[in-house]
């Protein structure tokens, strides 16, 4: 049953014993990898040693860091450990592959032979896959050297992947850096205003200040919601508001399914940053925001919208580029833009329709589904109110 379903497995095409051979290895590597994707850790070293083992077919396996065994995968384990460790001690020194004789004194132990490969990353080697086997054999040696070559590269992966978490926290940092201190001493201002004259929009815009600051600063999660980042952009509007009266008009339209879509954290907050300092600070006239977001299929789409000053196409182009001396659009545009780039490819970077005196329109497409893309916490949905009805908000 066991070799029918395996024949029903490898498909149509695959019926010759090297295809059916050729199959269980790419399919058993593909198992071995998601593991090791998380580094060299006793727990995804536990997942992947058994598959390991079968990869190469050997008595036994394991898998060890520069300290200690970190996962065995077969018999001898309770007298084999200690002298493994004392081997790879030798071969960290050296960094090459070794093939030794156990000298197992146990007559009903079948590891006879043992082969010691590294596995190195970027600061050297990190420990090594050690293969037993019942005799010697210079094929486990070329095997288990190449299989401890797949294993590093897969380690290399993952040091990547944390690198480009590493990258994403610091450029959520920059972000949060960029919240200018104009702002909060502007909003204070504002809300100070209102003391006297207006108690309670003075209590209500505190409010909004205290959840503004505290989404802003959060210390969890790469990803949110889209609802849970308009309505940290509700927030900013409403102290932008206080300060801009009649002059900030803004417009939402946002269509109700799109709102539990997970996008990168303060992706959206700095462009509509962006539309409030080019079309209220710069201008001397009204300014008119639409922030839109609609369902295209296996996309949300997002657009930022305002009839400010604009800004020359070549000079945006630079700012994208990452030349940002001497420009007043700080870090928002080329960080929005690379960070999309790096969470879901080069062709779901910024958009950007603009010219001097003409305005500017940011669109932002968002996959609905996407690897590795998922809030920690989800919530329900908490977006604005009226979900798909468009309403215009008079910040004011």
């Amino acid at each position: 049953w066991q070799a029918g379903r395996g024949e029903r497995a490898a498909g149509p095409g695959l019926g010759t014993p090297v295809e059916r051979a050729t199959f269980h290895t790419l399919y058993t590597a593909s198992l071995a990898a998601p593991p090791l994707r998380a580094g060299l850790t006793e727990d995804a070293a536990r997942k992947a040693a058994r598959r390991l083992r079968s990869l190469l077919g050997t008595e036994a396996l394991c898998l060890t860091d520069r300290e200690a065994v970190l996962a065995w995968d077969g018999p001898g384990a309770d007298h084999h450990q200690r002298r493994a460790m004392a081997r790879v001690a030798v071969m960290l020194e050296s960094g090459r592959s070794q093939s030794l004789r156990t000298e197992c004194q146990r007559p009903d132990c079948p590891l006879k032979w043992a082969v010691f490969a590294p596995l190195t990353g970027e600061d050297g080697v990190l420990g090594a896959l050690v293969a037993y086997g019942s005799r010697e054999s210079a094929v486990l040696v070329r095997a288990a050297t190449e299989v401890a070559r797949w294993v590093s590269v897969q380690l290399e992966l993952s040091e990547l992947d944390r690198a480009r978490t590493r990258l994403m926290e610091a450029e959520i940092k920059a972000l949060r850096a960029q919240i200018s201190p104009h702002f909060i001493f502007n909003s204070l201002a504002a809300i100070a205003s209102f003391v006297r004259t207006d108690p309670e929009r003075a209590r209500e815009l505190l409010l909004e200040f205290a959840d503004f600051t505290r989404y802003s600063f959060r210390r969890h999660g790469e990803f949110t919601t889209l609802a849970e980042e308009l309505r940290s952009i509700e927030r900013y509007l409403a102290l932008a508001g206080a300060r801009f009266g009649d002059r900030l008009k803004v417009t939402l339209q946002v269509a109700p399914e799109v709102l539990p879509v997970a996008l990168p954290f303060l992706c959206l907050q700095p462009l509509v940053e962006n539309a409030v300092k080019h079309g209220v600070e710069d201008s001397a006239g009204e300014c008119r925001i639409t922030i839109a977001a609609r369902d295209a299929g296996a996309e949300a789409v997002l657009t930022i919208e305002d009839n400010g000053v604009g800004m020359d196409p070549a000079r945006l182009r630079r700012i994208l580029a990452g030349e940002r001396a001497g420009s007043s659009s700080g870090i928002g545009l080329p960080n929005v833009d690379e960070r999309m780039r790096q969470v879901y490819g080069d062709d779901y970077g910024l958009v950007v329709e603009t010219g001097v005196g003409a305005g500017m329109k940011v669109t932002v497409r968002i996959p609905k589904y996407r690897a590795g893309v998922h809030t920690t916490a989800p919530r329900p949905p908490a977006g604005p109110a009226g979900g798909g009805a468009s309403h215009e908000a008079r910040e004011g």
